[in-house]
């Protein structure tokens, strides 16, 4: 029996397949996968050009029931209570579009939000009787305060004649990546008789959810494809059979919609093979040609991280480990402060040694976002590495995703990158990217 791989950079050249030259401090946006699971995606997209119609139409439903069972059995979830999506952003807008909204009606949701769920928010409004409702968080903040403001956000629409149709909440937000206490959330929204949508973009892989069921949000979504070191793009989409009947049409809607009875109507045509699955699942089985691939290296994914990694809580202490001792030397360097509200996540925030506003040797607040664009510019075209970069709270901030394949010098080499990309931005060279008029 061989000796298992360390973590750190044995880790990235046996299994992973960066450039020699590039180093991945942003796992959290894209996340990556290791080579066997890149074995496996080939070899369904092999299959799949290999005999299109047989793979598609037969061996497709039957591999993509194996990877709902295996997705069940590591959350502790029904299996008939899951399946595959493209990415959380499908999983949030397949809820809001399924509900029929009348005047009155609330989305709440919070500041940190991300920006593509808010739009969607937005664009139900325009389109929709509904309106949103913002609950301001400014980190950092402890988990009492973010639930003390939900609830009185809750109270406060309900006093005013309205009703809050859906909470959306995160388990790990994006921009900051702070850990939410979305276990107390979900269950402010039952009391609240709220319906409770958690966008776990960064849940699964990132922080323990075996306590999934046992929570019972009314919606969940999360991507695969970020920390659990599946091939993108793959969400799992649970939804707890009473709630079900709720989601009316996948995004698109497939073959598997069951549309209402109505007198006089023919049955519409369905190519795909009769299968045994609820409505649920068979709406979720064939949503238009596309790549699902993705979907069927579930099996393989768990696999590596149980015998390859040693298992979830080897996987998530290491993370978590360097990203903690990775903020507090960046820290260091940059002589800034950490955001905190971090702990058990794989993310570190660390305020960027940039002073914002009108005065002598401050960053004009006008130009912030192009100051910001062009440390981000330099960290890609410059330097083959990319940080998170973001504005929170009047200051800016960067996120540094900890990760099995990475080393304490990999961050320390990017604050130390940060801090001579902002020394230069004090002199005003970041002005000449500016467009002219």
């Amino acid at each position: 029996m061989t000796d298992p791989i360390p973590f750190g950079h044995a880790m990235r050249k046996t299994y992973f397949n960066f450039d020699p030259d590039y180093t991945p401090l942003n796992h959290g946006s894209f996340g990556t996968y290791p080579t066997p699971v890149r074995q496996r995606l080939h070899a369904c997209q092999r299959a799949a050009e290999a005999r299109p119609d047989e793979f598609l139409r037969y061996d497709n439903p039957v591999e993509l029931d194996r990877s709902r069972k295996a997705m069940a059995s590591f959350l502790n979830i029904d299996a008939n209570d899951v399946v595959f999506i493209p990415n959380a952003t499908t999983g949030v807008n397949i809820v809001l579009r399924s509900l029929r909204y009348e005047k009155g009606d609330v989305l709440v949701y919070f500041s940190t939000i991300y920006g593509a769920c808010e739009k969607t928010v937005e664009y139900l409004s325009e389109s929709t009787e509904v309106e949103g409702e913002k609950v301001e968080l400014q980190y950092p903040v402890s988990d009492d305060v973010v639930s003390k403001r939900f609830e009185e956000k809750l109270q406060s629409v309900r006093s005013e004649g309205r009703v809050a149709r859906v909470a959306i909440f995160d388990t790990v937000s994006s921009l900051p990546g702070v850990r939410v206490p979305w276990e107390r959330l979900v269950q402010s929204c039952k009391a609240n008789g709220v319906l409770s949508l958690v966008d776990g973009a960064h849940g699964i892989g990132h922080i323990s959810l075996q306590h999934l069921g046992k929570v019972d949000p009314d919606f969940f979504v999360s991507n695969c494809h970020k920390w659990l070191f599946v091939p993108r793009g793959c969400a799992m989409f649970y939804v707890p059979f009473r709630n079900q009947k709720v989601i009316r049409s996948s995004l698109p809607t497939s073959h598997g919609f069951k549309p209402l009875p109505k007198a006089g109507r023919p049955e519409i045509f369905n190519p795909l093979p009769l299968g045994i699955q609820s409505d649920f699942i068979a709406m979720f089985q064939f949503t238009a040609t596309i790549d699902n691939s993705p979907y069927l290296c579930i099996e393989e994914a768990l696999k590596f991280r149980r015998e390859v990694c040693g298992g979830e809580e080897k996987i998530m202490r290491y993370c978590s480990e360097l990203a903690r001792e990775g903020g507090k030397r960046a820290a260091a360097i940059l002589g800034m402060e950490l955001m905190g509200n971090d702990e058990g996540t794989c993310f570190t925030n660390i305020k960027v040694p940039l002073p914002i506003g009108d005065g002598e040797g401050e960053i004009k607040t006008s130009d912030i976002h192009l100051a910001r664009e062009w440390i981000v510019s330099c960290f890609v075209k410059d330097h083959k590495t990319y940080v998170g970069t973001y504005t929170h709270a009047n200051s800016l901030w960067v996120r540094i995703s900890g990760q099995i394949y990475l080393e304490l010098e990999d961050i320390v080499w990017g604050a130390k990158l940060l801090k001579k990309l902002c020394q230069r931005v004090l002199t005003g060279e970041y002005l000449d990217s500016k467009p002219q008029h």
